[in-house]
C-alpha cells in the first residue's frame, strides 16, 4: 500500500510544489486547507504521516489523537518545532523537520526590510502614485559605517552578516556557540547582549525561540537600546514582546521595526481578512506605524526555497518508511 499524507495548511503554492516533488516518491497526499489543531484532527484518520506548518497545534492532546488514528510520523515543512509538543511526542510518534531550506532567501528578505524602512521606499511608492513627489518625511541614513547587532549566526545569521559588511558596516554578534573562526574571517566581534543593545543602530533577530529567547525583546532590553534603534525580526514572533515594542514606537525609543512573524499571528498570517475588521488590537495598532513594516512571515517564500521544502520534506518521510536513520529528526 502506498503511504498516506495527511497535508495541513495546504495553499496552491504547497500543492503544485509537493506534487511535482511527489512525482519521484509516489506517496497517496490528501491536502487539507486549515492547519492542524484538536478540531480536525479526525482527519488524520488512516494517514500514516501527518506534514504540517508552523500554525500547527500539536500538543499532547492532539498527539495522542495522532497516535490513536495511527499516525507515526510528524514531518514539519519548517526549521521551527516550538509548534509540537516534543516531550508528549517521545516515546509515541517521530518529529522530522525542514532545518535548512534557503537560508539566502530569509536573510535577503532581512536586508530588504532595513532598506524599505531606512530610505522609505514604502513611503515613496504611496505618495508617487498619488503625485506626490516631495521629499520631506523621506530622509534615511547610510548604513556604511553604522553598526548592527545580529543575535543569532547560524546559517541565515551569517549571510545576514556578510551582506551588511559588504554595505561597509559594523557587526556585533551574539550566539551561545560563537563561531570564531567566522568572526575572524569576516572581522566581526562576538559581545554579550547588553553591550549589543547599547550599540548597535540596526538589530536583527536570528535565534531559534527558547524558553531563554522568549521574549528577549522587552521592556528592559528596549530601555538600553540606541535611541531611534531599529529592530528587525524574521525569526519567530515570541522572541519580541509586543506591547513593549509598541511603548518603544510611541516613546520614540524605536526609530523602526520591521516583521515578517507576530507573536500572535496563527488567527491572521497565510489568510486574506482583507474584507474583515483586525480584532486583535495589538497588531491593529502596529500597522498604524508608518516606520512599521509587517509582512506575512513570507521571509522563505522564494521558489527555491518552495522546491527545498518539498524536496527534504518527502525525503525525511521516505527514509522513515524505508527505516532509515532520521537525519532531520527533534526529539525532546
Amino acid at each position: 500500500m502506498k503511504t498516506r499524507i495527511a497535508f495541513f495548511d495546504a495553499k496552491p503554492y504547497d500543492e503544485a510544489s509537493f506534487r511535482e516533488r511527489n512525482q519521484q516518491h509516489g506517496f497517496e497526499i490528501k491536502f487539507h486547507k486549515s492547519h492542524l489543531s484538536k478540531d480536525n484532527a479526525i482527519l488524520t484518520k488512516g494517514a500514516d504521516v501527518v506534514c504540517i506548518f508552523v500554525n500547527a497545534e500539536v500538543d499532547a492532546e492532539v498527539i495522542d489523537i495522532l497516535v490513536e488514528n495511527g499516525v507515526k510520523l510528524i514531518a514539519l515543512r519548517s526549521a521551527g518545532y516550538n509548534n509540537v509538543d516534543l516531550k508528549a511526542a517521545k516515546g509515541k510518534i517521530k518529529v522530522v523537520r525542514v532545518p535548512a531550506y534557503s537560508p539566502h532567501s530569509i536573510a535577503e528578505h532581512t536586508i530588504a526590510l532595513m532598506l524599505t524602512l531606512n530610505r522609505k521606499i514604502h513611503k515613496a511608492y504611496t505618495r508617487t502614485r498619488d503625485g506626490n513627489f516631495a521629499l520631506e518625511g523621506l530622509l534615511g541614513f547610510e548604513m556604511n559605517g553604522k553598526t548592527a547587532g545580529i543575535i543569532g549566526t547560524g546559517k541565515i545569521g551569517k549571510i545576514v552578516i556578510q551582506i551588511l559588511k559588504s554595505m561597509g558596516m559594523n557587526v556585533l554578534a551574539y550566539d551561545l556557540f560563537p563561531d570564531t573562526q567566522f568572526a575572524e574571517k569576516n572581522d566581526i566581534r562576538y559581545t554579550q547582549l547588553d553591550e549589543l543593545y547599547q550599540l548597535s543602530d540596526v538589530i536583527s533577530l536570528h535565534c531559534p525561540l527558547t524558553k531563554e529567547t522568549e521574549y528577549l525583546i522587552n521592556e528592559n532590553s528596549i530601555k538600553k537600546m540606541k535611541n531611534g534603534v531599529m529592530i528587525i525580526n524574521t525569526g519567530r514572533g515570541k522572541l519580541i514582546k509586543t506591547k513593549a515594542l509598541i511603548d518603544g514606537l510611541k516613546s520614540k525609543k524605536i526609530g523602526y521595526a520591521g516583521l515578517d512573524v507576530y507573536e500572535e499571528e496563527g488567527d491572521y498570517f497565510y489568510e486574506d481578512h482583507s474584507d474583515i475588521v483586525i480584532d486583535d488590537d495589538i497588531l491593529a495598532r502596529l500597522l498604524t506605524f508608518n516606520n512599521v513594516i509587517v509582512t506575512s512571515h513570507q521571509a522563505f517564500f522564494t521558489k527555491e526555497a518552495l522546491s527545498e521544502i518539498a524536496r527534504i520534506t518527502l525525503q525525511n518521510i521516505q527514509d522513515f518508511v524505508d527505516g532509515k536513520p532520521l537525519v532531520n529528526e527533534i526529539t525532546a
